[in-house]
């Protein structure tokens, strides 16, 4: 019988294992690794929405859904807001340390260590010399009298702008007439024209609080006449008093018709009935140092009309003055104890 062939293996016994296994195990190992990383990265970014979402609902109730004109305005406005506050405040302690709030109060540059009783400013002009020389020899004191009225505490001076032409010969004459006399106080930033006499107030009491410590400061026209004592002993009854508005109380009719006297370009301004507000007269009016301190600081915003008595009425009413209605001074009157008259 024929036996069959057999078929013998090699001595090593074991079979050699596939080579692309070893790669299979690895690309599915990193696979896998894949998977972990983008599931845990999205599981991340969905409970990260859930938490905006959640936010997001629990202020709907607080905030708007749309962001106004206004709110724009005001998130804009912020450090502006922010910058006027920090002006503001710094303008306030300005202002209390000049003294112009009731109740302060402040030394103005005086040439003198003891306040003054009184300022007053006699208002001329660059063809009033003749009426100049009668004051000085009636009511107005000069040379050394005028400087013993000084050490008594009153301030005596002529007040007088500029000439449009600076430097001609109108101003020349006025400098060569101070210079004798020394009884002038030139407003050197002021123009010198009947159109500008509601500025010249400003410009008084601005001047004069600056270069005297008073505790009164008084305006009178050229075109009356003064008791001096009168007026001395009338200031020195209410010296102290913060906030005084003194003079001769009066309103009366706007004129609107331009050409008429006393017109009122800025008529329509005061109402149907067109009547002033109460105010007093020009001709002689006084106040006290902290109200002359409020023109001063605030000189460049105060508005002016068209007559300096309006004028200076209307920058009273705005603040704390106290109107004291004086018919002594009411110079066109006709009693007996008034401090005033016509000259």
């Amino acid at each position: 019988m024929e036996t069959l062939p057999t078929t013998k293996r090699g001595g090593g016994g074991r079979s050699k294992p596939v080579q692309g296994s070893k790669s299979s195990l690895v690309m599915a190992f990193f696979s896998c690794v894949a998977w972990l990383y983008v599931a845990g990265r999205l599981w991340q970014d969905a409970e990260n929405r859930n938490l905006l979402v959640s936010l997001l609902k629990k202020n709907s109730a607080q905030r708007p859904k749309v962001l106004t004109v206004e709110d724009k305005l005001t998130v804009l406005g912020c450090r502006d807001l922010e910058r006027r506050i920090v002006e503001a405040e710094m303008e306030l302690t300005l202002a209390k340390s000049q003294g112009y709030l009731k109740g302060q109060g402040h030394k103005s540059g005086s040439s003198s260590d003891r306040r003054l009783l009184a300022v007053i400013g006699v208002y001329t002009g660059f063809g009033s010399r003749l009426k100049r020389n009668v004051f000085r020899g009636s009511w107005m004191p000069k040379g050394e009298a005028l400087k013993k009225l000084e050490e008594r505490g009153v301030v005596i001076r002529f007040v007088i702008g500029r000439s449009a032409n600076r430097g001609d010969s109108l101003d020349r004459n006025i400098d060569e007439e101070n210079r004798s006399t020394k009884d002038f106080r030139i407003l050197e930033g002021h123009e010198e024209a009947q159109e500008e006499l509601p500025k010249k107030v400003k410009t008084f009491f601005s001047t004069a609080v600056q270069n005297w410590d008073a505790d009164f400061y008084v305006k009178v026209d050229d075109g009356i006449n003064i008791d001096l004592e009168g007026l001395i002993e009338l200031l020195d009854r209410r010296r102290g008093q913060d906030g005084a508005y003194i003079g001769c109380m009066k309103s009366g009719e706007v004129i609107s018709e331009d050409g008429k006297p006393w017109y009122e370009p800025e008529w329509w301004k005061f109402g149907d009935e067109k009547s002033y507000f109460r105010h007093a007269a020009g001709s002689l009016v006084i106040i006290s140092k902290n109200l002359a301190q409020y023109i001063n600081i605030n000189s460049v915003s105060l508005k002016t009309y068209a007559f300096d008595d309006t004028s200076l009425g209307s920058w009273m009413m705005g603040i704390q003055a106290t109107y004291i209605d004086d018919s002594r001074l009411c110079c066109s009157s006709i009693s007996q104890d008034k401090v005033c008259s016509l000259a």
